[in-house]
């Protein structure tokens, strides 16, 4: 445990608020959220130019993506923590004291759109493919406010990537006094965290588990959306059956989410969280759609590759070479 404590940990002090005197402060959580949702939106606007979408079609898209996000990604966390905010109903509309989960996010969006493209006469697998990498994208820069934050705290470990409490107010539902941090778990479990290491507790005060940090599961997250980010860009080299490449998503994501959450201390309905049985569910629909396209070999669109950049000589401008038509 020495060695492991020495040199088998992360760490860095955490940050709630970035401030700015003593009258304003914005949580780098939303900060990083955002410059991921436009990033992935510009990346997402020069793939669908280059396959034809209308740039009016594209801003349609975006705009009801953030509208679809924001209010699935509260919606489903509030039904899946009802009985936090079952004895105060309103504080469900109080957003911005946090509260939100990324898969619910993900499902606004893509409810608001299925039915949105149908007025350009956009199919939504077509769309779905255009979205898949610069979704991955958006995830993994996102996920950058979560490790300022402290936020998707798991359980106690010890290992390379173990992440070492080093002060600051670490996210819900930890409370920290001073530089000691507790978490009242389900099941009448307490989780401990200070600079020393951490602590899983039963209801009796009895240790179930410690170790020289936790597991960061942002952080693994973030490094495995960076991976699915580096996969799709590949994907799309080539033209591929349509619906493959947000299928590839749906597949890649949802088994990170179902491993991931084992280590995370959230609320569990049964033996899974509530994004496990989400994403359980998407796998398993996913799966077998692919299942059924490599079996029936029914013929259908094609989506084109990425745009290419050709080489050019000293001076010139850089022009894309358009994708042929799928």
């Amino acid at each position: 445990m020495s060695l492991v404590a020495a040199v088998g940990a992360v760490g860095w002090p955490v940050i709630d608020r970035f401030r700015f005197g003593d009258a304003f402060a914005i949580s780098p959580h939303g900060v990083f959220i955002a410059i991921g949702f436009m990033i992935g939106a510009w990346l997402f606007g020069r793939i669908a130019v280059a396959r034809g979408v209308s740039e009016e079609a594209i801003s349609s898209v975006v705009l009801w993506s953030l509208i679809g996000a924001i209010v699935g990604a509260r919606f489903f966390y509030v039904v899946a923590h009802w009985s936090e905010f079952a004895p105060r109903p309103i504080e469900a509309l109080l957003i911005w004291k946090g509260g939100i989960t990324l898969l619910g996010g993900i499902a606004g969006a893509t409810i608001a759109n299925a039915i949105n493209i149908r007025r350009f006469g956009l199919r939504f697998f077509q769309m779905a493919d255009a979205l898949a990498a610069p979704l991955a994208l958006g995830i993994a820069i996102g996920r950058i406010g979560d490790l300022i934050i402290a936020d998707h705290l798991g359980k106690p470990a010890s290992w390379l990537l173990a992440w070492r409490y080093s002060g600051g107010t670490v996210a819900a539902p930890f409370e920290c006094v001073g530089e000691f941090c507790q978490a009242p778990l389900q099941g009448e479990r307490l989780q401990t965290l200070e600079r020393s290491g951490s602590e899983l507790l039963d209801r009796t005060g009895a240790v179930i588990a410690s170790g020289v940090g936790v597991h960061q599961t942002a952080m693994y997250d973030m490094l495995l959306a960076w991976g699915l980010f580096a996969l799709l860009w590949w994907f799309a080299r080539q033209p591929r059956r349509e619906g493959l490449a947000a299928l590839v998503f749906a597949i890649y994501y949802g088994c990170c989410r179902l491993i991931e959450d084992f280590l995370r201390i959230d609320k569990r309905f049964g033996p899974l969280t509530g994004s496990q049985w989400t994403a359980l569910t998407v796998v398993l629909v996913c799966v077998a759609l692919w299942g059924y396209l490599a079996v029936s070999k029914r013929p259908g669109p094609t989506t084109p590759p990425r745009p290419k950049v050709r080489r050019r000589a000293r001076g010139e401008p850089a022009t894309e070479v358009p994708a042929p038509a799928g």
